[in-house]
């Protein structure tokens, strides 16, 4: 009978302290809260010539600056980089250079070249000299442009349809683009490559 007074007690002991802990505690509000902000981050120029850069999604894209900045060259600059990195990590355009016909906020193709305060050479047929039909695969909305009838928002949707699809695989996809009818297909065929 000893036995079962103890186990008794203790059982009682367990219920009320379960009893207690799981009672309603309140709550108060801190007096102040202060949001915390995190500090901007400093602007990079790039990578630093000859440096590879860190690829945020994806593999680095390598695009040649040349023209009128004040390092001319091959630069490597992560996936998704812009027109306004490439300048940069060129050193930036020089003094008294004319950019306002270069899309700075433009996303760069990896192999491509911008070409600052100048115009855009042609994109050079695979094997060959910097001749002949222009490759829809790697030419930039600027050497696009250039082409008779397409304009920066059609070369721009061109760009567009080759990033979505990963590349041209023949010119004739070309009259998928949005804004090219089968005039302005007839009038591009002979002048592009996939």
């Amino acid at each position: 009978m000893g036995a079962v007074a103890v186990v008794l007690v203790i059982a009682v002991g367990v219920g009320v302290q379960q009893y207690w802990s799981a009672r309603p505690q309140p709550v108060t509000a801190p007096s102040a809260v202060t949001p915390v902000t995190a500090p901007a981050p400093s602007p990079s120029p790039g990578p630093a010539p000859g440096q590879p850069g860190t690829a945020a999604s994806g593999s680095p894209i390598v695009v040649d600056v040349s023209g009128k900045v004040r390092d001319p060259g091959v630069r490597r600059l992560p996936a998704g980089s812009r027109v306004e990195d490439a300048l940069a990590a060129a050193g930036g355009a020089t003094p008294g250079t004319d950019t306002t016909g270069l899309n700075r906020a433009r996303v760069l193709v990896d192999g491509e070249q911008v070409v600052v305060g100048g115009p855009a050479p042609p994109a050079p047929a695979v094997g060959g000299p910097a001749a002949g039909p222009l490759s829809l695969g790697t030419a930039t909305v600027e050497q696009l442009d250039a082409l008779p009838g397409v304009g920066p928002v059609l070369a721009q949707h061109i760009v567009d349809f080759r990033t979505a699809r990963g590349g041209f695989r023949s010119v004739d996809e070309l009259r998928q683009v949005n804004g090219i009818g089968e005039r302005r297909f007839a009038d591009l065929r002979k002048l592009v490559r996939p």
